[in-house]
């Protein structure tokens, strides 16, 4: 692997119309892309791990938790530098999962790690697991870059079709770019609550059930009640977390946008 470039790529396995709303909300530019049936990927400008304020992983862990909590799909964001690569899923309230090489390919993570990647993706358990386990397994041959890309190819079993040119490894301005090629590419610049109003509107003009007042009530509160108290960590720390930040932030701008449309007296028109 090329010992220049650092980057992220996040991968929701969401169709892109749902993803950018609470993309909106990571307060990062990135390019919002389809990636293929069922999935899309965000390509961030990476303005965080740029002034060398946090490690790259720590900033993919934290905008992987804060799109996957507050959504009910997965989110596995890809990440290097010029020492490590590895990936994050993020699923739900569950503590995320992750996985570590070094630049040379030397895995460093837990195997039991893989096993549950999988099982949260609802990967096949014989034939992609094994696919997986080798990732785990020393190979001269297979640096840290090989490692993602072959990571990358157990989930385009799932659908996943990434555009042309973003691959895990290259520079940020190359990912970018190649990201906008892809019909139906968008740029997200930042929390915009009339994006986020309209974005609702349109989901349910797609047929999508509305959950109950009650159920979405309960759920902004725990939101807030995971939000506010992330959000307060990160900023307290000695050196500020951006990612976990972002998470809190996410977390805590739904759970009150979730409160507040919450009880909205109805309209009828």
């Amino acid at each position: 692997m090329d010992a220049t470039p650092t980057g992220v790529l996040l991968l929701c396995r969401a169709e892109p119309d749902a993803v950018a709303a609470p993309a909106h909300l990571l307060r990062e530019p990135m390019v919002l892309a389809p990636a293929g049936t069922g999935w899309s990927v965000l390509v961030p400008e990476g303005r965080p791990w740029l002034d060398g304020s946090e490690p790259v992983e720590r900033i993919a862990t934290g905008w992987a938790t804060a799109l996957g909590v507050g959504a009910p799909w997965p989110v596995v964001a890809l990440w290097w530098d010029g020492e490590r690569a590895g990936h994050t899923l993020a699923y739900g309230f569950r503590r995320p999962v992750d996985y570590t090489w070094l630049a040379d390919g030397t895995p460093v993570g837990e195997d039991e790690a893989m096993l549950t990647f999988a099982e949260r993706l609802g990967l096949d358990p014989v034939l992609d697991v094994q696919d997986l386990q080798a990732l785990t397994r020393p190979d001269p041959h297979a640096d840290a870059r090989a490692r993602l890309l072959g990571l990358v190819a157990v989930l385009t079993r799932l659908g996943l079709e990434p555009p042309p040119g973003v691959q895990p490894g290259g520079t940020t301005a190359h990912l970018r770019a190649a990201a906008r090629t892809r019909p139906g590419a968008r740029d997200v610049e930042g929390p915009d609550r009339r994006d986020t109003a309209r974005a609702e509107p349109d989901a349910a003009g797609r047929g999508t059930p509305a959950a109950p007042a009650r159920v979405r009530l309960a759920v902004a509160g725990v939101q807030l009640a995971v939000g506010l108290p992330l959000l307060v960590w990160a900023l307290a720390r000695r050196t500020p977390s951006p990612g976990w930040g972002c998470a809190g932030a996410l977390l805590t701008a739904q759970g009150a946008l979730g409160l507040a449309s919450g009880r909205r007296p109805a309209s009828y028109g």
